[in-house]
């Protein structure tokens, strides 16, 4: 109970400089202070520490990886994303704004986890497999670059709207972000794919069949679906900047779907450890 405590503590604590961090990043793009960028760049690597601690903690004391029930699922969903932002910040400075819609998406997703049941489950015989790993791992980095492309799909919608601020004039110009939200998605359908291949290898090695149409297995299809739709749409079709940021929200909301939504109304192997 004590360990659980301070694991509750720990990311409490996270979100705490999480929220820091959103605060000085929106002053520094709203306001133009450059040194605010940094300090809210610290307060982001602060936050990751105990949020990092949490789930390392939270491995040991219940022998498998973060990714059975809600609370873990989230929380580690929003340190990876978290992690691809800073990475992300690092090497883009200019793209400072983005954050102003990870950083808040990630902090809720901690928050909603925090207040779901944290009762550790055991891992079931079928789940003792390195594909259950690929699967779960690759799932995370395809949601995080997914993220990444929801936030230049909402400020690049600004800038095309016209909007004028301190915050889209210190972005680049709508030609660039456009580029970067396809490599976005793209980066995020290399793994969503791979993430749909190990979960079908795993499949076979743990019940003896690739595919079974189980409900999450059919939506993990349709959201792959739509973001290849996306990308061909983009690349073969020419469909313009507006579209495009439209197509890649309308994609995101689908993969919301598959991921957090569809595991709790629909009955499915996911959706019994997903509570």
């Amino acid at each position: 109970m004590g360990e659980f405590a301070l694991e509750v503590g720990l990311h409490w604590g996270a979100v705490a400089l999480y929220i820091v961090a959103a605060v000085l990043l929106t002053h520094a793009v709203l306001f133009s202070h450059p040194q605010r960028v940094a300090w809210g760049e610290w307060a982001l690597l602060g936050g990751l520490v105990p949020h990092s601690a949490a789930l390392i903690l939270r491995w040991i004391e219940s022998g498998h990886g973060p990714y059975l029930l809600k609370y873990e699922i989230l929380s580690s969903n929003a340190w990876i994303g978290l992690v691809m932002l800073a990475l992300f910040l690092r090497w883009r400075r200019q793209w400072t704004a983005i954050s102003l819609v990870v950083l808040p998406i990630c902090i809720l997703m901690v928050g909603i986890g925090l207040f779901t049941n944290p009762e550790m489950q055991k891992l079931p015989p079928t789940f003792r497999s390195i594909w259950l790993v690929y699967h779960i791992l690759f799932n995370k980095l395809a949601v995080g670059a997914f993220l990444l492309s929801v936030g230049t799909a909402v400020l690049l919608l600004r800038k095309l709207k016209g909007a004028s601020s301190n915050l889209l004039d210190r972005l680049p110009s709508v030609e660039v972000m456009d580029a970067y939200l396809v490599r976005f998605v793209g980066f995020g359908f290399i793994f969503w794919t791979t993430t749909v291949a190990a979960g079908a290898v795993w499949a076979d090695q743990s019940w003896g069949r690739y595919w079974a149409w189980d409900p999450i297995e059919t939506w993990s299809f349709i959201t792959w679906i739509c973001y290849g739709s996306f990308l061909h749409a983009r690349l073969f079709l020419r469909m313009g900047p507006k579209k495009t940021a439209w197509f890649a929200l309308a994609c995101f909301g689908i993969s919301l779907l598959t991921v957090f939504i569809m595991p709790l109304l629909l009955p499915s192997m996911h959706s019994a450890y997903f509570q």
